[in-house]
């Protein structure tokens, strides 16, 4: 059966009936002194063709796509683009994949040039094959690094090779869907200091099947103070101006792997920070910068691009250097003014090596920016600010020779789990609690949270109920509001506890680093 499934792709692809597997897709093709095809071209094709015989177009089903198609929504003369791809040892049909749908998805007098930036593969796929199987396509270019840079100097280099107007960033396993770039390109070319980013789909990194998202349920970007990138809803404040949801929403940060940008706001903005090592930290750096000196970032619900997430990065990191404390540090260094207490807090005061940040300080002032509390305070206001937590830092048990701190993981994937235990440390991380005004014990977005079973971590809602905590600074209890249960650990150390309040009880006393019952 597998083999006559492989003779069926190879009878196919040498019948070229490559534009049906490909939606009408344009192959580079060869001059006719040359249409005997080689073998080597022949097996790519193979290949590619096994990888995406079930690929289809995804852009039917929008809920917004009569909005988003109604005649003169965009304007009639939009800038081309060049689109930069970074890769490093990629996948050949996932590569593909993403440059062809860009070429198939695109008007042709959209797109100047595809800059490929290869960021020192070793795969012997991506050496000559790829320059052959392109070279009769005269708008894509590769272009090679000489060492390894790591994704943010290899975007620079894609972007000192680009010509175009605006420039594009996709990562390099994409696919994107019709019609998703002249919504990009219109909102730049009404504000070329409009920073956009398409509704980022999902493709599965198994079955590299293609799951389209109702743009009515579009997320915006946001960070916590550890400096990771986070997505939530669209705050109500935001759909109130907005007549639907296939209208441009602000986003307070984007997640920074596929965006359009004017090239000369980009100029104007430093580009990225080539102090900058590796990935990471830019997508925040570029959006603080975006907002505070001048432009405005936005998501675009009638932009699709999907995205393969992958499970592990190919990037391997220096020994021996935290690349993304180095690179949050000169973040917070440069844009966070006196904010940056708060991550510095989460990492033990321990800014380690960060480098010298007295340009981009510099370039700052130069482009008069808003301060970071500007920042917060019209762009954000959503993000709880822990210099209004009643208490930060790690909470310690005081049974048991006092040695015990709540420790606990705030990512998506472990809310809904136990809160766990572990010995005190000091370094900030899973161990840094803030206690709220109101009552809620935080770990940034999510809260204690109790409701007869495990205490758990669940995403913060504001309305007391299970995420409601009294603290009792004279006797150490931590109370729950509605089940009038205070908080404790079992004699192993590994589990939390409820039961009856007892003050006689060490295991149920706790010590709430930097409580000040003034800020109550």
């Amino acid at each position: 059966m597998a083999a006559e499934a492989s003779e069926n792709v190879k009878e196919i692809t040498l019948q070229k009936s490559w534009n049906k597997l490909y939606h009408n897709s344009t192959v580079p093709e060869k001059p006719a002194e040359e249409d005997d095809q080689n073998e080597e071209f022949v097996t790519v094709l193979v290949q590619l063709a096994k990888d995406t015989l079930e690929f289809k177009d995804c852009d039917e089903g929008n809920i917004n796509e009569r909005l988003c198609k109604k005649p003169g929504r965009y304007l009639n003369n939009l800038p081309p683009t060049a689109v930069i791809i970074c890769f490093h040892n990629e996948a050949w049909s996932v590569l593909l994949r993403t440059v062809h749908s860009v070429l198939d998805r695109s008007p042709r007098e959209l797109i100047q040039e595809i800059i490929l930036v290869d960021d020192y593969s070793d795969m012997p796929h991506l050496k000559t094959q790829l320059v052959d199987y392109w070279r009769y396509e005269p708008k894509v270019k590769v272009v090679r690094a000489q060492k390894r840079e790591g994704l943010i100097r290899a975007r620079l280099l894609g972007a000192r090779h680009a010509e175009a107007p605006v420039l594009t960033y996709l990562d390099s396993h994409c696919e994107c869907t019709t019609g998703w770039l002249e919504p990009l390109l219109d909102r730049i070319a009404r504000n070329s200091s409009t920073v956009v980013c398409p509704v980022i789909d999902v493709i599965d990194d198994t079955t590299l099947e293609y799951h389209w998202r109702d743009s009515g349920g579009v997320n915006v970007g946001g960070f916590d103070w550890n400096l990771q990138f986070n997505w939530h809803a669209i705050p109500e404040r935001e759909k109130k101006k907005h007549k639907n949801s296939a209208e441009p929403v602000w986003s307070p940060t984007m997640a920074g792997g596929l965006f359009s940008i004017d090239r000369k706001f980009f100029e104007r903005l430093g580009t990225y920070d080539s102090g900058f090592d590796i990935w990471g930290g830019e997508n925040l750096e570029l959006s603080f910068k975006t907002w505070m000196c001048g432009g405005t970032l936005e998501i675009v619900p009638c932009s699709h691009v999907g995205h393969i997430f992958r499970k592990r990065s190919p990037y391997k990191w220096r020994s021996g250097v935290n690349v993304l404390r180095r690179n949050s540090v000169r973040l917070s260094e440069v844009w966070l003014d006196d904010y940056a207490k708060y991550y510095y807090q989460r990492i033990g005061n321990d800014k380690g090596d960060y480098g010298d940040v007295s340009e981009r300080k510099a370039l700052r002032e130069r482009l008069h920016c808003e301060s970071f509390k500007w920042y917060l305070d019209n762009i954000y206001p959503e993000l709880f600010i822990p210099g209004e937590a009643v208490a930060s830092g790690e909470i310690r048990n005081m049974g048991y020779g006092g040695k015990t701190c709540l420790d606990s993981p705030s990512r998506k994937v472990d809310l809904h789990k136990p809160v766990g235990l572990y010995p005190c440390h000091r370094q900030g991380g899973h161990q840094y609690w803030m206690l709220s005004k109101t009552g809620e014990i935080r770990r940034d977005d999510a809260c204690l949270d109790y409701s007869g079973q495990d205490v758990i971590l669940y995403p913060c809602h504001g309305s007391k109920g299970n995420q409601y905590w009294e603290y009792d600074a004279e006797t150490n209890l931590l109370r729950h509001g509605s089940s009038d249960k205070c908080l404790g650990i079992n004699d192993s150390r590994t589990k939390l506890i409820m039961e009856r309040c007892n003050q006689e009880m060490y295991h149920q006393r706790w010590l709430l680093e930097n409580y000040d019952p003034e800020k109550l």
